[in-house]
């Protein structure tokens, strides 16, 4: 049958390829001679929703299916820099460059890439403020053993003191890259959160101060992870592959394994919420060499201006990413349409503007117990007053009332970019990873796009005035000649035009 199909179709391109008439067949209608299609049926959702089982000592297990030879699997604990309060600072990033070193089975990390090459995989660690995340990507087939490493690894390290001594070299390398990188992004982010959270929780320092850097040894790593790196803590999450082959796996290799700093009977777990204090940090810093060469960047000096949000567990959450988005921003050489944000009121409102303005973005951090939405804004040394000014009546606007097209346009942008991401398995395992870890439970990309669909102008309107009622936070870096004081930015957010006071001086 399947012959005399292709005889046709051979048939049929020889007879109009050599000038006959192509037959008056409506593409509606099946074509003469050519079998039944089978089309491939969905069968719901249930195949590919989040399942979640939790194991008796406490640790979830936690798997999205998708197809493919790979998968991503790692372990996610509740622990990061904002547990810090009663430790030196610091903890969370040497674990962060510790991870994957020698364990109770693995000689050397040099093992453990071996033992992942062996199944294509390759492995990776990441601290943030409230999250330590411990991830492989290899082939399906490697699972019993990827999870075995990935337990090792997490519960078995050996702490040697020469890698401790080699992770002292490489955090002291990052602090010095940290202040000499030209891009200040990371820095500032440091700073604002130190600004808005004084001395608590997620203001305390992601990177380990200069002074800790000798103060951490095997003990006090230890003592941190005796405390937060236990079972009802984690979570193992896994991206494409059967939930109960990861369930099996769990049971087998992180039940009753026992972690190699033993177990406390009571967890000494530092369970501060984050307490909003606002403020302003600066730091004084000769820019006009950061980088040089055949272009080099000017000097330019960089303010972040952030007010609070609120919690991504929050109805509110949704509504300040809409917002976020609406801002959108970026860099004065970005190209693009309107896909690339130009058409986000950074771009609109200040940057097409104002020519000598060198960035302006919006970001939004948020935690599970406060949030933080800020604009970075970069400009020459000069123009300080007049930048921090085009920034204070932005946070102002944005409490009128969004435009119908704006706001669609918003909400598509953030819905688009939602789904982008999750087409990524590494970020299907992260989002699966954080939401069970933080609620104990998955929302689907189709349900936050409903969320995202439902938000109006009003709901714009109403968490800007709440998120206008508290008290700024700042961070400046450069060269602060220009700044105007904390009282008059704090003023300008609290006027009606968002105008800083006016300065008159006698002699200039």
């Amino acid at each position: 049958k399947q012959a005399l199909v292709l005889l046709f179709g051979i048939a049929a391109y020889r007879k109009y390829s050599s000038g006959g008439a192509y037959p008056n067949i409506s593409l509606s209608s099946p074509l003469p001679g050519i079998p039944k299609p089978v089309f491939a049926s969905v069968d719901g959702q249930e195949k590919y929703e989040t399942k979640i089982t939790t194991l008796e000592n406490g640790l979830k297990v936690a798997s999205q299916n998708k197809f493919g030879q790979f998968c991503t699997v790692g372990i996610l604990v509740n622990s990061g820099s904002r547990h810090e309060a009663k430790y030196p600072s610091g903890i969370a990033h040497f674990v962060e460059k510790l991870a994957f070193s020698s364990t109770a089975q693995y000689g050397s990390k040099d093992e453990i890439l071996l033992t992942l090459e062996k199944h294509g995989g390759i492995c990776d660690c990441q601290t943030s403020r409230d999250t330590t995340m411990y991830a492989v990507s290899a082939e399906v087939k490697g699972l019993d053993t990827v999870v075995s490493l990935l337990s090792d690894a997490v519960l078995q390290p050996r702490l040697l003191d020469e890698e401790i001594e080699m992770t002292r070299m490489a955090v002291r390398f990052e602090l010095e890259d940290l202040n000499m990188r030209p891009d200040p992004e990371p820095l500032l982010t440091e700073m604002i959160h130190a600004a808005a959270y004084r001395g608590n929780t997620v203001g305390l320092p992601r990177f380990c101060p200069v002074d800790n850097v000798d103060k951490i040894d095997k003990m006090v790593l230890h003592s941190y992870l005796r405390n937060y790196f236990c079972p009802e803590r984690m979570v193992l999450a896994g991206v494409g592959i059967e939930h109960e082959q990861l369930v099996e796996c769990a049971r087998k290799y992180l039940l009753d394994m026992k972690p190699v700093w033993g177990t406390s009977a009571v967890a000494n777990v530092d369970l501060s919420v984050a307490q909003y204090t606002g403020g302003i940090v600066k730091m004084e810093k000769d820019m006009s060499d950061v980088s040089l060469g055949p272009t080099p960047i000017p000097e330019l000096t960089h303010i972040m201006i952030g007010l609070e949000s609120c919690s991504f567990l929050e109805d509110d959450f949704i509504p300040f990413a809409v917002l976020n988005m609406m801002m959108g921003g970026g860099g004065s050489f970005s190209a693009g349409g309107p896909g690339k944000g130009m058409f986000t009121r950074l771009y609109l409102n200040v940057l097409n503007r104002h020519h000598w303005m060198y960035n302006a973005t919006s970001y939004h951090h948020s935690y599970e117990d406060s949030g933080l939405l800020c604009i970075h804004a970069s400009a020459d040394p000069r123009q300080v007053r007049e930048m921090v000014e085009i920034i204070t009546r932005e946070f102002i606007q944005m409490a009128g009332s969004p435009g119908e097209m704006e706001l669609e346009r918003a909400k598509t942008q953030l819905k688009s970019m939602l789904m982008m991401n999750l087409e990524s398995r590494p970020v299907i395992f992260e989002d699966v990873g954080r939401q069970v870890l933080s609620t104990g439970k998955r929302k689907l990309p189709h349900e936050l796009c409903d969320l995202i669909s439902n938000v109006t102008a009003s709901d714009i309107k109403r968490v800007t005035t709440k998120m206008l009622r508290s008290k700024p936070a700042v961070a400046a870096l450069g060269d602060l000649t220009e700044l105007p004081s904390y009282e008059h930015i704090q003023a300008a957010l609290s006027s009606k035009d968002g105008r800083l006071p006016r300065m008159y001086r006698l002699f200039r």
